[in-house]
């Protein structure tokens, strides 16, 4: 038996045959030839080919894990317009006369080592992107295609590395984990097996040998364990079974008030990313959505969204929703979100830089566009409104005033808007030491705790380097939370968190404890979070 160790992606007991998956081979060969145009051409109708079948993953994704990560496609079919992309490609094949494969390996590595050598944890995730699309239309010139996965009987699957693209087109009735030897946990491998609900492991340098061996996967622990003995099998067996029944469980919670043992209540909402993700926020039962991330809108867009677009959209969440409590976080790009049409400056440290309502307020003509397509969907459903990365109470009148100016253009063209509330999300120091303040300008608060604790403990949380370091539970966190959920109630506002914090039910009860009136988590979280509620007792 072997037993190795990795970083844990999402949790979950998996029990199966070992299977390797094999890359396809794109090993590419420089060639001589004779009419660069007609390679050219050859290499477009590659392009081609290789959109169409991103389109279809986009399709496939956009059902099976919602539209935050199925939107990767899109930006890779995108990628393949890059013009210093195709321009490189162009030049090569005219230049050297080579063959379409070796202009796009070669236009390839040079793209990916230009991103890798980048500064920023984010930047550095691209060159996979680019890898990944580069071997797509390799793949396409040569004429090879496959899953690089053989297996007619569910596996556990161990790879070098899975790209996005490769993890969606598995056949997910045959997988039961899979486990990597590299990659990070906020890659997009990383976040699409999350949604999918594989247990998944990375950093496990497993050996050639295991095909075919029965394997166990520890997905809580971070470990996997090749060829086990029987004790060890019965024992995870039963443990599988366990986790089966609390699943069971769960389901029965379904239509079950979210109140403690003596009697508190709290609101337990669902974060989403666009339209697709309604399905799962009602099939696990949500009491409303805490958190649109409509940016979304914009990423997907390949120019602004219109008031149209937008307003359509929203509609049909509010309309779907059936009047439980929509809140839309007003756009919030920059950072670790790129919009090439805003056509934003690179910046060196883009975190603290151009971003979320920063540019809002510069750019009056996006704001009130949105604005307006969320006023006039609050017409048929409720939809609050929250503007993130406040940190001054004269961004928050600035808000204020523009949606006031909105509220009286729709009354002049007669438009008719519901009584919308309008709130802020907490996740800079700054706005938590003056939370006394701005809860009285507000009707609610929502805390973004990954970004508040990225700013309070000065750590970039996409740098897969400082994942020891970054501490959701610092006591500073802790006290700040406790600040701000009183100074809200002080000041006549909610409060509710809608950052991942929210979802660890280790600190379930601590947060009822401190006040707070909402919790806001991923779909799949929601029953985990309305078990951890019923089963706590503040009087205890």
């Amino acid at each position: 038996m072997i037993k190795l160790e990795g970083k844990s992606v999402f949790g979950g007991v998996a029990i199966g045959p070992a299977a390797i998956f094999r890359k396809t081979d794109t090993t590419v060969r420089r060639e001589t030839i004779d009419d660069p145009e007609a390679e050219i051409v050859r290499y477009h109708e590659a392009t081609e080919k290789a959109k169409d079948e991103l389109q279809k993953l986009y399709e496939k994704a956009l059902v099976e894990v919602g539209e935050d990560s199925a939107f990767l496609f899109q930006s890779h079919q995108m990628m393949l317009d890059d013009l210093d992309y195709v321009e490189s490609v162009e030049n090569i094949i005219r230049t050297q006369k080579t063959n379409a494969e070796y202009a796009v390996a070669t236009t390839g590595d040079n793209m990916a080592e230009i991103f890798a050598m980048m500064d920023d944890a984010y930047m550095k995730e691209r060159a996979a992107d680019v890898k990944d699309v580069t071997n797509r239309v390799i793949g396409v010139l040569s004429g090879v295609s496959g899953s690089g996965m053989n297996a007619s009987e569910p596996v556990i699957l161990l790879a070098d590395d899975l790209a996005p693209s490769e993890t969606v087109q598995l056949d997910k009735s045959l997988v039961l984990s899979f486990v990597t030897r590299h990659g990070s946990t906020n890659s997009h491998t990383a976040i699409l097996a999350r949604t999918m609900n594989i247990p998944a492991l990375i950093g496990v340098d497993y050996p050639e040998d295991c095909e075919g061996k029965m394997a166990i996967v520890d997905g809580a622990a971070g470990i996997i364990y090749i060829d086990p003995d029987e004790k060890l099998l019965a024992e995870y067996r039963e443990k599988k079974n366990e986790e089966q029944k609390k699943a069971e469980l769960l389901e029965q919670l379904k239509g079950q008030d979210n109140v403690t043992k003596d009697g508190t209540r709290i609101n337990i909402y669902a974060n989403i990313g666009g339209v697709a993700d309604v399905a799962s926020v009602l099939e696990n039962d949500a009491g409303g959505i805490g958190l649109f991330r409509s940016e979304f809108l914009y990423l997907e867009s390949e120019d602004y969204p219109t008031e149209d677009e937008q307003f359509n959209a929203y509609k049909k969440v509010a309309q779907m929703m059936a009047g439980k409590k929509v809140i839309i976080r007003t756009l919030d790009i920059g950072a670790d979100k790129q919009v090439d049409y805003f056509d934003l400056d690179k910046e060196d440290n883009p975190a603290l830089g151009y971003r979320a309502i920063r540019i809002c307020l510069t750019r009056d003509d996006v704001f009130k566009t949105q604005l307006r397509a969320i006023y006039r969907a609050s017409h048929y459903g409720t939809i609050s409104i929250m503007f993130p990365m406040i940190i001054s109470m004269d961004e928050v009148r600035r808000c204020k005033a523009m949606a006031e100016l909105v509220r009286k253009e729709l009354d002049v063209e007669g438009i008719p808007y519901g009584d919308v509330e309008l709130g802020i999300m907490i996740e800079t120091p700054a706005a938590v030491m003056i939370s006394d303040e701005l809860a009285k300008e507000v009707d609610f608060f929502s805390v973004g705790t990954n970004d508040l604790t990225q700013y309070t403990l000065a750590i970039d949380r996409q740098n897969p380097r400082l994942d020891d370091f970054y501490d959701p539970h610092h006591p500073a966190i802790l006290k700040m939370l406790k600040m701000i959920v009183d100074n809200a109630h002080a000041g006549g506002a909610w409060a509710g968190i809608c950052g991942e914090l929210g979802a660890d039910t280790t600190l379930t009860g601590e947060f009822l404890r401190m006040g707070y009136d909402e919790l806001s988590v991923s779909p799949s979280m929601i029953l985990k979070v309305r078990d951890a509620v019923r089963n706590t007792n503040l009087s205890a």
